[in-house]
């Protein structure tokens, strides 16, 4: 047992440990931001052992296997109330450590050549161990405000990695609009949250699951409502969606982190941890669904007149959230889970795919500008890009 916890401790340390290496050192040694594939190599070793060692415990766990709780320490006490830093292992949380730790790892990887030439390498690298370390916080959280942490870590990188390149104003509003529509949601889940420690006294989720008896039915809509709130916030879903497209404005692995493999998919896996509280009211289930259903059929509409390839790939990201929330309040938790794991790999991979074509179409312009032709276009117009199999293929 000491060596399984030990062992998952790294887990939630080593992203937090590349952060610390790489944002400190960065910060206050300027050699050292030279050093890219030093940088590099610490950042990607901060997340791959974790996926190793989640793979590890994936394997190791079956069917029937109880939730573990590797407590580390108590945060904070006060007369009955008290909170720990302890983390839960059961097959939900693991899955998704494994989706957040697998694809994190690739984009990571894609990262150290499509941002090679860019000043803030060491930077953009400690925000991404960050945001990993956050993601890893919300899925493994053994209680409400721990998952809250997450929840707001997640925001706030996501805040300073799509205005990664701020000096441009557009891409700053929109790293802002991201962060104000998200506090909307936040707001309603910290409401939620305030409402089930007045009813049972914690946030643990075994003390919370374990006396669902003890709420009224008005506070299970009530807490359903305002957590599903929360989750639209997150998991971008009408009429909180906005923000989502205009996130295409960071570089293109932040695109594919946030859409594939973390920010997007909190507010699925939220709605899955608290199940048993969401099917007690078939009210607030119907509003998921019916939420859901509308903003898979509304963004995918928006997605067919988009120009702009990652703006399709941001509705269309949209829309596979709207099925989600739809089998969610259908009461298909697996389903929606399943779901999570395929959009991770295959967003996260047209991403990563439109990134590589991006840049191939701005090596073009600057051809044509060598050459002396006085041609000017957007290369993330898929109106420009015919033909690309035969001059792309690899």
């Amino acid at each position: 047992m000491e060596s399984a916890s030990a062992l998952f401790t790294l887990i939630i340390a080593l992203p937090l440990l590349g952060f610390l290496i790489n944002g400190i050192t960065g910060l206050f040694v300027e050699n050292y931001r030279t050093k890219k594939q030093l940088i590099g190599i610490i950042a990607n070793t901060a997340v791959f052992i974790p996926f190793v060692i989640a793979v590890y415990f994936f394997l190791n766990m079956n069917s029937g296997s109880e939730a573990v709780v590797y407590k580390l320490f108590t945060w904070m006490e006060a007369g009955s109330f008290s909170v720990d830093i302890a983390y839960r292992v059961d097959q939900l949380s693991i899955l998704m450590t494994l989706v957040v730790t697998g694809v994190g790892f690739l984009i990571h990887l894609y990262s150290m050549g499509y941002m090679a030439d860019d000043e803030g390498y060491w930077k953009f690298f400690a925000y991404l161990n960050l945001f990993i370390f956050a993601m890893l916080n919300l899925v493994l959280g053994n209680n409400l405000l721990l998952l809250f942490l997450g929840w707001e870590g997640v925001g706030v990188c996501s805040y300073l990695l799509i205005g990664f390149w701020y000096t441009d104003m557009a891409k700053s509003d929109a790293a802002k609009k991201a962060f104000i529509y998200n506090r909307i949601g936040d707001f309603a889940f910290l409401i939620a949250m305030f409402m089930v420690f007045q009813t049972v006294g914690s946030l643990s989720f075994d003390v919370i699951l374990g006396n669902l008896d003890a709420f009224s039915s008005e506070y299970i809509f009530g807490i359903g409502l305002l957590m599903f709130i929360g989750a639209t916030g997150k998991s971008a879903q009408i009429p909180l969606f906005v923000w989502l497209p205009d996130a295409m404005a960071g570089p293109t692995p932040v695109s594919a982190l946030i859409h594939a493999a973390t920010m997007v998919t909190s507010g699925i896996y939220l709605i899955s941890r608290m199940s048993p509280m969401f099917v007690m009211s078939p009210e607030v289930m119907l509003i998921v669904a019916v939420i859901g259903a509308l903003t898979a059929i509304v963004a995918a509409t928006i997605a067919i007149t988009q120009n702009d390839i990652k703006s399709v790939l941001a509705y269309s990201t949209v829309s596979q959230l709207g099925y989600m929330f739809l089998a969610l309040g259908a009461g298909g938790f697996t389903a929606a889970m399943f779901h999570v794991v395929t959009l991770a790999f295959f967003k996260a991979c047209l991403f990563l795919g439109s990134g590589s074509v991006i840049h191939a179409m701005h090596h073009v312009e600057h051809e044509l500008e060598h050459d002396g032709k006085d041609v000017h276009f957007d290369p993330q117009d898929m109106r420009n890009m015919g033909g690309l199999r035969k001059y792309m293929p690899s």
